[in-house]
């Protein structure tokens, strides 16, 4: 029992720890990978036994792990832009960087094995992404009943979000065959989120006084993960599914977010495959789908002629998306390990609602990664990775053409990130 307080011990201590600090992603907002191991190799871990992040990736895996600690920081850097142009008479167009740049996300996990059959572990890990903060002072928006110095939204002040998830994953796994094992992970999560600088959408909720600029508000919930791993010779497969998380509803935002402020996380499942092609060689692949019009807050169509918080209301517009990742892992040398990937998601923003995701341009699908590892000694070693997504960019009509036709022009969202990872993990 030493051993699980302990962990248990660990896994609050980081979470504490890692409370105040924003995650972001890539895969929409899911991280493009869990663990630094598998951000090496663009994600790839569904059907990989690397170390202790199974609760965030395949809960099934940890039962081959064994006895070990994962403790590592991600350095991550998002590059937003926005810009509206061909306005009537130009007066509605700008341009802004967003000013947050860079990001420390840290992660933790642990794992022990309670007999050669069964293991008991946790996964600290987070989500994220939406994470926006744009310069005021670009507009004169007085004609449109804004203020005379105002941000790209005709709002007041700097314009932006800030979601954060925090997901704590105890996991039981158990080995059916010595070849094949089945998990469970209950997922405990906290998120918060703020709005600032959203004033014009006022006008257009139930609630004008739940929109925008009353600081963080926060929740928690649950859900589950599931997961089977097997080895068949130099092969394994993987599967898992996750709920639907139930969050509590941001009671400060109800007039923004569908359904009197919910904001669930969405629903998903992976399958991914890993084989030995040859000595000293590990490639793999899996697949994701991520269900993000299941929530109505981010999935209903910014176009909705619903006010904002009811439950047919205008959201982000965000589509199903299927992620591909495929990576290669090499044994250089008794003590070092290297690796790369590549992955590839959909873009889930449409045209259409461009506007709306001013404050979250997720579009970004191609990622390029790189990873090692390095043995210190016979039970301790340090794991590094870097990914760039290349820059993406989606244009569509502005919001602003609904009060008068070619008022608004097009606008642009465009991304692009890299992210640097260190770990260390010490086995016994």
């Amino acid at each position: 029992m030493t051993t699980i307080s302990t962990a248990v011990r660990r896994a609050l201590a980081v979470t504490a720890c890692a409370l105040p600090i924003a995650a972001f992603a890539t895969d929409g907002y899911f991280s493009h990978g869990y663990g630094i191991k598998a951000k090496g190799m663009a994600g790839v871990s569904t059907a990989m036994a690397s170390d202790a992040f199974g609760g965030a990736n395949n809960p099934a895996s940890m039962a081959f792990v064994g006895n070990r600690l994962d403790v590592g920081v991600d350095l991550f850097s998002p590059r937003r832009q926005v810009k509206r142009e061909g306005s009537g008479g130009g007066m509605l167009d700008f341009s802004v960087d967003s000013d947050s740049t860079l990001f420390a996300i840290p992660e933790f996990g642990y794992n022990t094995m309670l007999s050669s059959d069964m293991s008991l572990g946790v996964s600290v890990y987070g989500n994220g992404g939406m994470n926006t903060d744009f310069e005021g002072g670009q507009l004169n928006c007085a004609a449109f009943g804004g203020p005379p110095s105002a941000n790209g939204l005709c709002g007041m002040g700097r314009l932006g979000v800030d979601l954060m998830q925090l997901i704590v994953a105890p996991t039981l796994a158990y080995k059916l065959a010595p070849d094949h094992s089945i998990g469970v992970a209950p997922l405990f999560a906290y998120q918060r989120f703020r709005m600032q600088g959203a004033h014009l959408f006022t006008m257009l909720s139930q609630d004008p006084g739940s929109v925008t600029n009353n600081d963080y508000d926060s929740g928690t919930g649950w859900g589950v993960r599931v997961g089977y791993m097997g080895r068949f010779g130099p092969m394994a497969v993987g599967a898992t599914y996750t709920s639907k998380m139930d969050m509590d509803k941001f009671d400060k935002y109800k007039g923004l977010f569908a359904e009197d402020g919910g904001f669930d996380m969405p629903e998903h499942y992976t399958v991914g495959v890993s084989f030995k092609p040859a000595q000293g060689w590990v490639v793999g692949m899996d697949y994701k789908r991520i269900n993000y019009s299941e929530i109505a807050s981010i999935g209903n169509p910014s176009t909705n002629q619903a006010p904002l918080g009811s439950a047919g209301g205008p959201g982000f517009g965000w589509q199903d998306v299927d992620v591909w990742k495929v990576g290669a892992e090499f044994q250089a040398s008794p003590a070092l390990t290297l690796r790369a990937g590549y992955g590839k998601t959909d873009n889930p923003i449409l045209a259409r609602d461009v506007t709306f995701n001013i404050l979250a341009p997720g579009v970004v699908e191609d990622h390029y990664t790189l990873g090692f590892t390095y043995a210190l000694d016979k039970t301790s070693e340090i794991s590094g990775s870097y990914m760039h997504a290349k820059r993406n960019s989606v244009t569509g009509a502005s919001f602003f053409n609904a009060f008068a036709p070619g008022m608004g022009g097009n606008e642009t969202i465009e991304m692009y990130q890299n992210a640097l990872g260190i770990a260390w993990a010490k086995r016994w």
